[in-house]
């Protein structure tokens, strides 16, 4: 079970940033632009053997390489230049200043025409091939023609993974040259003896000459760039003030990070500046933990399971386990550093419980299993809360929650979010309530919501859109998806219910996906709009009970009318089933990851078996542009931005931002965020505040804005957030700042 927050820990799924080399493609490659190419013709395969030869291959002719089966080695042929030779022997090796990519998706090189046949050759022995297509760049004659065979098969990334060459920062004439428009879809090319390419528009790469410099445009005809890092199957998600993203998983029999002491690691920190990855430390298991930030920036992980002593010795008891770690914007000597154990303990064992800050700072800690063992029986339950102060230590008393008891076995990982009142909006299974946390009373109990159950293990995903001042801050709840039971049979909902809690009298007002999902999550985007990954059409939350996976990106407009506040995003070819997480990154793109639906990571799927190992554990990142990134918009990202004070009060105070504008600007906005900790398609304390701003002046490059704060911790409570600031809903690369 996995869990996300600000930083990078390798746990079955996270969040990360993108590289300088992302960057520049990311645009291109997970977003909505539907543009055309020129195309070329290309070649019959050639007979499949294990060596090709390639005649008169002179470093200045068009040449292409067709996969064959088993086929491993390109040669030049005798008649072949002595340059070309030469060229056509140059290896790949992975350097540190690589960015990995998936192997088994998608392999962007720049090379010259030879060592692009090169990388094709070292991947012809794989299970399917992806086309590339050569955009033409200064010349015709270097446009290559190539099908590169992309390796599908999971244990072939442990010994093999593909990588990408970090472009330079490209000229103004490269910039042209890569504007050419990419077609949205290409003919798949099948090797002999190979299956059918999975997707048969995957990805066109513009390769310019040598003499217009190493650049590559990549762009992904339907949906996503990927990255393969060496890491544990992610669960939890987590953003830092350093600009990474911390990882957080189970204790496991395979990882793809080891610690020094031999053993593999099951938290990770990534440096998306970098595209390193480091392995983690911690004490106890947190399987199934859930987490908070804490008022001084501190991020504390809450209960977990038991130990696994015949995997690892060295990890304990995480059932009642509290974990730290700490992170700095400033202090580069914290970075890499793992979890702090001191040796405090929740009141009782917790697993799968919630967490939720409160106003005080202090955190909310409700429900979880005492032991990990069937929850029709109440004996293995934990229907109660606690409260952890603001150094994140328990008070040791457990308080039973009624809600939660009542609505057993459904009453895990329950739905939590802070009021502007101060209160929380509590949703377990199909029931609702407003909970004073201060007086232990039910407030308000709210109507149940119709359709399936909502909760684990038939969750489906919720969040609190975004509050404004325009509205005195009232709140309204989202939560789509669910299911009817625990079985892989299960059929699952596509319903979505918003409730305004404090309204006079609240009601849930319902709208529709356009399938039924399960494992769902909602992520608020800068812009407003809230985006819906991952999932299942079929099954639930467990070990191997789930299938059909549900690939397409869902955009959501809470301002729009009702039915018309849907559309659909791309569609990718992963699934993201169960531990599956997804994470806004500071440059406002969204990180998908995860997925490990299985007791422990399996790289080939097994079928036939009971419980379901169709689907295997998922090491890849998908990074996904929204349209406030695509097209014309990757150009009209506001720059420069400066903030006058990163240490904020919730208190009605104010401070300035400036930046610089593109041209012709309509509407400038600024937003407080907060990631939270993600995990099982739940976003603990995920939040989002469109500040009141003055000083505004419409079509100006040069912007100062004068920016108030929330009134209070009810409306923003105490902890790491990121300033966003968009222009005309086009997102500046957000900033951290810390509301005391």
């Amino acid at each position: 079970m996995g869990d996300v927050s600000g930083a990078s820990l390798p746990s079955e799924t996270s969040t990360l940033n993108l590289s300088a080399a992302a960057k520049l493609l990311s645009p291109k490659s997970f977003g909505h632009e539907q543009t055309t190419l020129p195309t070329a013709a290309v070649a019959p395969p050639m007979e499949a053997q294990s060596v090709i030869p390639i005649a008169k291959c002179t470093p200045g002719l068009a040449a292409r390489v067709m996969a064959g089966a088993g086929t491993r080695l390109v040669t030049a042929a005798p008649a072949a230049s002595l340059a070309a030779q030469r060229l056509l022997r140059l290896r790949i090796p992975p350097r540190p200043d690589q960015t990995a990519v998936a192997a088994k998706t998608l392999v962007v090189r720049h090379v010259t025409p030879m060592g692009l046949m090169e990388a094709a050759a070292q991947r012809m022995d794989t299970a399917e091939s992806h086309p590339i297509t050569a955009v033409p760049a200064a010349r015709t004659d270097a446009v290559v023609q190539t099908h590169l065979q992309l390796n599908l098969q999971q244990h072939h990334l442990r010994k093999n993974p593909s990588w990408v060459y970090q472009p330079r920062a490209p000229t103004p004439a490269q910039k042209r040259q890569m504007a050419v428009a990419v077609p949205p879809t290409v003919e798949p090319f099948v090797a002999p003896g190979h299956r059918e390419a999975v997707a048969p528009h995957t990805v066109s790469v513009a390769r310019l000459l040598p003499t217009a410099g190493p650049v590559v445009r990549a762009a992904l005809a339907q949906a996503r760039l990927l990255y393969q890092l060496p890491a544990p199957p992610r669960l939890r998600q987590i953003p830092t003030q350093n600009g990474r993203v911390i990882f957080l998983d189970k204790v496991e029999d395979y990882t793809q990070l080891k610690l020094p002491n031999g053993k593999f690691a099951y938290s990770s920190e990534y440096d998306p500046a970098t595209n390193k990855v480091v392995p983690l430390s911690y004490k106890t298991n947190a399987f199934c933990s859930g987490g908070a930030f804490l008022a001084d920036g501190r991020f504390v992980s809450i209960g977990g399971n038991a130990p696994l002593d015949f995997l690892d010795p060295t990890v304990g008891d995480g059932f009642d386990g509290i974990r730290y770690l700490t992170r700095s914007a400033t202090d580069a000597s914290l970075n890499g550093q793992g979890w702090s154990e001191p040796g405090n303990k929740i009141a009782s064992a917790r697993w799968y419980a919630s967490v939720q800050t409160m106003p005080d700072s202090t955190l909310f800690v409700a429900s979880g299993s005492l032991n990990g063992l069937d929850p029709t029986k109440p004996e293995n339950n934990n229907p109660t809360y606690e409260v952890l102060n603001a150094q994140g230590v328990s008070n040791g008393r457990n308080i039973p929650m009624e809600i939660l008891r009542k609505n057993q076995p459904y009453y895990m990982y329950p739905f939590i979010h802070l009021l502007n009142n101060g209160q929380l909006f509590v949703q377990v299974s199909k029931s609702a309530e407003i909970f004073n946390v201060a007086t232990n009373t039910v407030t308000k109990p709210l109507p149940d919501i119709p359709g399936d159950y909502r909760t684990y293990p038939n969750t489906g995903g919720s969040v609190l859109l975004p509050l404004s001042s325009g509205n005195g801050y009232a709140p309204e709840v989202m939560i789509c998806g669910g299911g009817a039971y625990q079985d892989i049979t299960s059929p699952t909902d596509p319903s979505c219910g918003r409730i305004q809690p404090l309204a006079a009298t609240p009601r849930w007002e319902m709208d529709s996906m356009n399938e039924g999902r399960g494992m769902v999550e909602g992520t608020l985007l800068p812009d407003g709009t809230v985006i819906w990954v991952n999932g299942a059409n079929q099954g639930a939350q467990g070990f191997g009970v789930a299938r059909t996976p549900t690939y397409q990106v869902l955009i959501y407009d809470p301002v729009k009318p009702l039915g018309q506040r849907w559309s659909r995003g791309p569609t990718s070819t992963i699934a993201r089933l169960y531990h599956s997480v997804a994470v806004l990154l500071l440059d406002g793109t969204l990180m998908i990851a995860g997925s490990n639906p299985v007791e422990q990571p399996i790289l080939k799927p097994v079928p036939g078996k009971v419980p379901s190992e169709d689907f295997v554990t998922e090491f890849r990142i998908e990074i996904y542009t929204p349209p406030y990134l695509s097209g014309p918009n990757a150009n009209k990202r506001p720059t420069g931005l400066t903030l006058s004070s990163k240490s904020l009060k919730a208190d009605g105070s104010t401070f300035t931002v400036t930046f610089t504008a593109p041209t012709g600007n309509k509407v400038a906005r600024v937003a407080l965020y907060h990631g939270g900790f993600v995990t099982h398609s739940l976003h603990m304390n995920h939040r989002m505040v469109f500040l009141d701003t003055t000083g505004y002046q419409a079509g100006a490059t040069s912007q100062t804005l004068t920016v108030k704060m929330p009134p209070n911790r009810n409306v923003a409570h105490a902890g790491p957030y990121v300033v966003y600031v968009t222009v005309d809903g086009v997102p500046a690369i957000g900033q951290f700042v810390s509301v005391a």
